[in-house]
């Protein structure tokens, strides 16, 4: 989903002295502020924006739909993970700085990286001593351990990624704690004392940090879980907690008394409260974020169509702008489970039929929407390959002969209908969706769209395959940013089959190739680089053999830069603001 790679630095006092660098939170005054603060083009890429240690003031940010989840256990956008840090603490996290460096793994509520074994099936946490939930009880690590098991349960909670059930030793039919209740897990992870955690895989996994990095990972104290409804109220191990959770309104944070900084060596916890409003107009959210009413428009994925023009227009707006490019790809799922594509040359006639700079278009154009896909896997992946198995023409507004033929041969000449998805809040996917319904009604494809919610978007309609097959929802628009950045953090949980659920929350719904899931095994087992990046080039050919998934843009966003605020820069790990590390003057 929404993370990249690199080394750990080593021991905290560098790690401190690194992010304090890299703030601009040096002690040898002020000499780079002047640059530093200097608003202009792409000044927060790369670089920290507005440097500053001064504490106090509110943030005040915008959804243009409802929370997935604020629970640590579920939640899957890419923004909730940035914004989720202010509460909740894994045992790793990507560091909150600019550039490459936010690529880099650090310590978060573990004192290091994992520790393996020699076999590279067991790894080893040690938990920092001293950290405190809100309600002043010490974390253990038993709750990080119940916080993962929790996590396992996808019919309480649909939303998050299945990493833990593809890694860990758990014991058979085991299902989470509240429907397996009593069962023994030290199989699958130990905590033989009260600060060491110990992870028990099936399969050796080298990358192993990557999934110590995620959500899940953020403890919860077993005695205070409510399940689903722990949303409501997550008990907070970070420097802010909520004062007020209002599911579909407001959420709002405040500092949480009982955070440390002598246990946090990396947050500066600069604000005094953070103010989120749910279900804001999107052209709304970039109104008010240009007149200052607004600072963020959380979602992270730019401003819209709408105000492109304004922004690129006018050179004092241009001048709070950041044009990022990002390991993310704007895409259409079609499901093989609704007829008729359950043949593959009616897939391949939508292939065919798409006009791509209609698609680039309803995304902002090449400057905030980004470049026409024409494989799975962005060029920002190790193992990317170019190559396009479904020529557009020379303008790239799609091949209508080609798509004619494909009719033909699945025996419908005449075309037929079909319905496709988007997330009604989001402007640019209801553009899409119109696109493709006008590109492909040249070749006699009818296409009924349908919006739905945001917040449940994954976990009730276009991540539900029962769902979709009741209903014959045969497309679906979608996004998918790295979980961290290699083939596998792109690639697994959007083309290996055993990641659908048919309870819902299912990040991949159309592709359902065997031999896809056995190329994954293989390349997780292959230890040369370049053979291992060999493979996920190959799965992603053989994917878009199957005509299963539509490329739309390799993406690139447009961000504007809220009134006051200071500390700003691009996170490469989410590819947007880091939360973590915003002040406001």
């Amino acid at each position: 989903m929404r993370h990249k790679r690199r080394a750990l630095v080593a021991g905290t006092a560098v790690l401190a002295l690194a992010l304090s660098a890299a703030c601009g939170n040096s002690d040898d005054g002020d000499s780079d502020k002047t640059d530093a603060t200097k608003a202009e083009f792409n000044a927060g890429v790369g670089k920290v924006f507005n440097p500053s240690d001064k504490k106090g003031g509110i943030i005040k940010l915008a959804n243009a739909g409802d929370w997935d989840t604020l629970d640590p256990g579920e939640t899957y956008y890419g923004y909730s993970w940035n914004f989720l840090r202010l509460y909740g603490r894994s045992l790793l996290m990507f560091k909150p700085a600019p550039g490459k460096d936010s690529e880099e793994l650090v310590p978060d509520l573990a004192e290091g990286k994992g520790t393996p074994s020699a076999d590279g099936k067991t790894w080893t946490y040690k938990i920092r001593k001293g950290v405190k939930y809100e309600d002043g009880t010490e974390v253990k690590a038993a709750d990080v351990k119940y916080a993962v098991l929790r996590s396992i349960d996808k019919e309480t909670f649909p939303n998050g990624p299945a990493y833990f059930e593809q890694f860990l030793n758990l014991p058979a039919g085991y299902d989470g704690p509240y429907r397996s209740k009593g069962m023994n897990t030290d199989s699958a992870i130990e905590t033989p004392d009260d600060n060491t955690i110990v992870f028990h895989l099936k399969q050796a996994f080298g990358g192993f940090d990557y999934l110590a990095q995620l959500a899940q990972t953020a403890p919860v104290p077993e005695a205070k879980d409510t399940g689903a409804k722990y949303r409501e109220h997550f008990i907070s191990t970070g420097p802010y907690m909520f004062e007020k959770v209002e599911v579909g309104k407001q959420y709002t944070l405040v500092r949480n008394p009982m955070w440390d900084q002598a246990t946090d060596p990396i947050r500066k916890a600069l604000p005094d409260r953070y103010e989120v409003s749910l279900n804001v107009n999107a052209d709304d959210i970039d109104n008010r974020i240009l007149s200052g009413d607004v600072h963020i428009d959380v979602a992270g994925t730019g401003v819209q169509p709408a105000s492109l023009g304004r922004v690129l227009g006018d050179p004092n707006l241009k001048a709070r702008a950041d044009n990022p490019t990002l390991a993310r790809l704007w895409y259409t799922s079609i499901t093989t489970q609704v007829a008729p594509f359950d043949n593959i040359e009616c897939r391949k006639a939508v292939l065919y039929a798409a006009d791509r700079t209609g698609y680039q278009t309803a995304y902002g154009g090449p400057f905030s929407g980004g470049d026409i896909a024409t494989t799975i896997m962005p060029p920002l992946i190790p193992g990317y390959q170019k190559f396009d198995l479904y020529p557009a023409g020379a303008d790239n507004k799609g091949d209508v002969t080609k798509a004619k033929e494909a009719l033909t041969k699945c025996g419908k000449p005449d075309g037929f209908e079909a319905t496709m998805g988007y997330r009604a809040e989001r402007p640019r996917e209801k553009a899409t969706a119109e696109s493709l319904q006008q590109a492909l009604a040249r070749v006699g494809i009818k296409l009924t769209l349908k919006g739905f919610p945001q917040g449940d978007y994954f976990s009730q309609f276009c991540g539900n395959p029962p769902y979709l097959r009741a209903n014959k929802i045969a497309l679906c628009t979608n996004g998918w940013g790295a979980d961290w950045n290699d083939g596998f953090g792109f690639l697994s949980q959007i083309t290996d089959s055993r990641v659908i659920r048919e309870t819902g929350g299912s990040s991949n719904i159309s592709v359902r190739i065997p031999q896809v899931d056995q190329m994954i095994d293989q390349a997780l087992a292959e230890t040369d680089t370049a053979k291992r990046e060999a493979i996920w080039a190959q799965i992603d050919k053989r994917v878009m053999e199957e005509a299963v998934i539509l490329p739309g843009v390799y993406a690139k966003s447009l961000l504007v830069r809220g009134n006051g605020l200071t500390n700003v820069f691009v996170n490469e790990a989410f590819g947007m603001y880091d939360y973590l590390a915003l002040g406001v003057a």
